[in-house]
C-alpha cells in the first residue's frame, strides 16, 4: 500500500492568514478527494511564532498591540483587518478582530506537540484558531489553553501537566530551527512530500493541482522503493 503524501504546515495560532490557508488546504485536499485515483495526504502541523517578544500578560487590543509594538498607523490597522476579514469570510470564516486578544503563542505550540501525541493535532489546532480569530478567547494561559484542550477531547489534566512542566517546548523549538534551514521566514508555509514548498494562503485550487502533479511522482517513488527493497 502506498504511503500518503506528506503536507508539514508550518503556522501560528495568531496567524490570520494561517487559519485562511488550512480552511484553503482543507477545500483544496477535499476536491481531490473525488478524483478516481485520489491523492492520499497526512498533514502535520509545525510550530512557528510570528511575534515571540509578545509579553504573555500584555494588556490591549489588537489594534493597540500592532499600532504600540508593530508601530502601525491606527488607520492601517483598521483597512488591514477589514481586507483580511473579507478574505477570511471568503474561506467561510467570521473573524471578529475587535476582540482578539493579542497572546504570546509558545505554550499553545507546546498544547499542538501534546495533541499530536494524542492524535489529536488537527482538532486542537481548529480549536484554538477558531478561538483565537472568532470567539475571542486567550490562546496564550495555561488555564484557557486546557479549557480549550477538553473542548478538543484532551483531557484537560493531562493538558495543564504538559503545559506546566514545558515537557513539548523542546519540540517547538526544534520545529522553529527546521523552519530556519528551510529558510521559511513568513506563513503560512506546506513543504509537499519534503520536496516541494509553496508559501502563503493558496486557493484551494492550488493544493488541488499540486497533490494532484504530486500523486503519480509520489507512486511511482514508492513503487520503485518497493521494488529496490
Amino acid at each position: 500500500m502506498t504511503d500518503p503524501i506528506r503536507i508539514d504546515v508550518w503556522s501560528d495560532v495568531a496567524c490570520p492568514w494561517c487559519y485562511i490557508g488550512k480552511r484553503n488546504l482543507e477545500a483544496g485536499l477535499a476536491a481531490a478527494s473525488d478524483d478516481d485515483d485520489a491523492p492520499q495526504v497526512e498533514v502535520t502541523f509545525h510550530s512557528y511564532e510570528l511575534s515571540p517578544d509578545t509579553p504573555p500578560d500584555y494588556e490591549g487590543t489588537e489594534v493597540d498591540y500592532l499600532v504600540q509594538r508593530k508601530g502601525m498607523a491606527p488607520a492601517q490597522v483598521q483597512q488591514m483587518f477589514t481586507h483580511v476579514t473579507g478574505v477570511a469570510a471568503q474561506a467561510g470564516l467570521e473573524y471578529h478582530f475587535e476582540t482578539v486578544q493579542p497572546a504570546n503563542t509558545v505554550k499553545a505550540h507546546e498544547l499542538l506537540h501534546f495533541a499530536k501525541e494524542q492524535g489529536r493535532q488537527h482538532e486542537m489546532k481548529e480549536r484554538l484558531l477558531a478561538a483565537h480569530f472568532v470567539e475571542g478567547r486567550h490562546v496564550g494561559r495555561v488555564d484557557d489553553l486546557v479549557d480549550l484542550a477538553a473542548e478538543a477531547g484532551l483531557d484537560a489534566a493531562a493538558a495543564r501537566d504538559a503545559l506546566e512542566s514545558e515537557r513539548y517546548l523542546e519540540a517547538v523549538r526544534t520545529d522553529q530551527r527546521q523552519a530556519a534551514a528551510y529558510g521559511i521566514t513568513g506563513v503560512p508555509f506546506f513543504v509537499i512530500d519534503g520536496k516541494y514548498g509553496v508559501s502563503g494562503a493558496q486557493p484551494p485550487e492550488a493544493f488541488t493541482q499540486i497533490v494532484r502533479q504530486v500523486w503519480p511522482e509520489h507512486t511511482a517513488d514508492e513503487s520503485t522503493i518497493a521494488e529496490t527493497a
